[in-house]
């Protein structure tokens, strides 16, 4: 017999994640979707880079039963190898957003904001601290807005629903302007490493 496994929106989403497991993240609906267009207007991509980690990494996103054994065993929530996933992010996404802002020509103190995917706020923030030790530079105040304590994680969609908080003014202390540089960087399942950097 198959296995179930519950993919449900966001009024059932206590069922998704497994409550008797350490590692459950915070989850959401969410989606975002950023146009892009050629145009003659300052503002580009000015560089990118993608990377995928598919071999041992492959599963440290997984579904599987709760660790309640009380619980009906053919029902299977998302889960996650929490330590392992915050190694690897530690480990990769520092150095992809590093290659991707050399590969800019825009040199670090140039840069305006870092819009991370929202995952977990302590990761976050040790990736960013480990991409501007690269440099042997500390993390400036006020580079890395965060709305995951508004939102939750919608995986990649968390980027550009962030970057349009910014923008209309629903992140306090934070705004980005005209010819501002932005790095977008994510990590997610796969393991999968995105890395963008954005002149406004």
């Amino acid at each position: 017999m198959a296995k179930k496994c519950l993919v449900i929106g966001a009024e059932t989403l206590s069922r998704v994640v497994d409550k008797n497991d350490r590692d459950s993240m915070i989850y959401s609906d969410g989606a975002g979707a950023a146009i892009i267009e050629k145009s003659n207007q300052a503002g580009a991509i000015l560089s990118h880079i993608s990377a995928t980690h598919s071999y041992e990494e492959a599963n440290f996103l997984f579904f599987g039963p709760s660790y309640d054994t009380s619980q009906d065993s053919d029902v299977n929530y998302i889960k996650m190898y929490g330590r392992k996933i915050y190694e690897f992010a530690l480990t990769h996404v520092p150095l992809a957003m590093k290659e991707c802002l050399d590969d800019s020509g825009v040199t670090i103190d140039n840069v305006k904001k870092i819009l991370i995917h929202q995952a977990n706020e302590k990761m976050d923030e040790a990736i960013v601290k480990r991409f501007y030790e690269l440099y042997d530079l500390e993390m400036p105040d006020g580079i890395m807005p965060m709305n995951i304590a508004q939102l939750g994680n919608s995986s990649v969609a968390t980027i550009p629903t962030l970057l349009d908080m910014i923008r209309d003014g629903k992140i306090e202390n934070q705004s980005i302007t005209k010819r501002d540089v932005i790095i977008f960087a994510s990590v997610g399942a796969g393991m999968n490493i995105n890395a963008i950097v954005y002149r406004v």
